[in-house]
């Protein structure tokens, strides 16, 4: 036997080896010879396939299997496109009520995961250390308060914002930071055509502070014209917070920020390495 025909037979032999052990599900290596069925792991969505093709071949739509599921319609098409297409049976103006049906449907279903994956997030967080409110607070001023600039020395803290949650987090790390009520102003920014009571009111109940603490609220004016977006019962205009002999304040800050950024730059150097 020449050596060509040994690798051949040694080659036969692993092969025939290969094939037993993938009927046995032992394997996945070997092409052309499936895997059997108890070794394949079900999917998600196999159910809900199983149910979309059996609606098509009682004869419904892309359109009511989405409404009926709460799927889209490039998955039901994925899924369904080698089945015979359903008698056309009712007017456009029918057809085009049932496709609103189906993406309220979809969006619907969207807005259930959003709001699923939304709280799954807020619960991994858990308690927060007095150091982790620290720092995030540092990050949050940095990136939203005002700031000294090179050509216009200025050394206070203010912080403005729409964001409610912003605005408590603010208050929570001013706390921490033992910056009492009395150091503290407020001012309200919004659009004229606003609520304007209603906002202030919002922002007190908010904060919590003394009205007296107010200024006076400032109105963003506009033409008749302009059209805005941020309008309805939710839009209370921005709140701007103000801390009263705040330069030290504004310097620990100033010096904070750098200090993260450094420790970013050594962990991220860290990480690369």
């Amino acid at each position: 036997m020449t050596e060509t025909t040994s690798k051949y037979a040694d080659f036969e032999g692993l092969r025939e080896r290969a094939v037993a052990l993938r009927r046995e599900g032992l394997s996945r290596l070997l092409e052309g010879e499936p895997a059997p069925e108890w070794t394949k792991r079900p999917r998600a969505k196999d159910d809900v396939r199983a149910k979309a093709r059996e609606l098509r071949l009682q004869g419904m739509t892309y359109d009511q299997i989405q409404v009926e599921l709460g799927c889209s319609k490039s998955s039901i098409s994925l899924w369904v496109r080698d089945l015979p297409k359903p008698e056309r049976k009712r007017t456009r103006e029918e057809s085009s009520a049932i496709g609103r049906r189906g993406w309220e449907a979809t969006l619907q279903r969207r807005d259930a995961e959003r709001r699923a994956a939304q709280q799954k997030a807020a619960n991994e967080i858990g308690a927060m250390t007095d150091r982790e409110l620290f720092l995030l607070g540092v990050g949050l001023y940095w990136a939203e308060g005002s700031k000294s600039k090179p050509y216009r020395t200025q050394e206070r803290v203010t912080f403005v914002n729409s964001d409610p949650g912003m605005i408590e987090v603010f208050l929570a790390w001013l706390r921490l930071l033992g910056v009492t009520g009395e150091r503290l102003r407020f001012h309200v920014h919004i659009h004229e055509t606003a609520d304007i009571a209603a906002a202030e009111q919002y922002w007190i109940a908010l904060t919590g502070a003394d009205p007296a603490a107010f200024g006076k609220t400032s109105l963003k004016r506009h033409s008749p014209k302009t059209n805005r977006k941020n309008i309805g019962d939710d839009y209370r205009g921005c709140l701007s917070v103000r801390v009263l002999k705040g330069a030290d304040l504004y310097r620990r800050v100033e010096g904070s920020w750098c200090g993260i950024v450094g420790a970013a730059k050594r962990a991220d150097q860290s990480n690369r390495t």
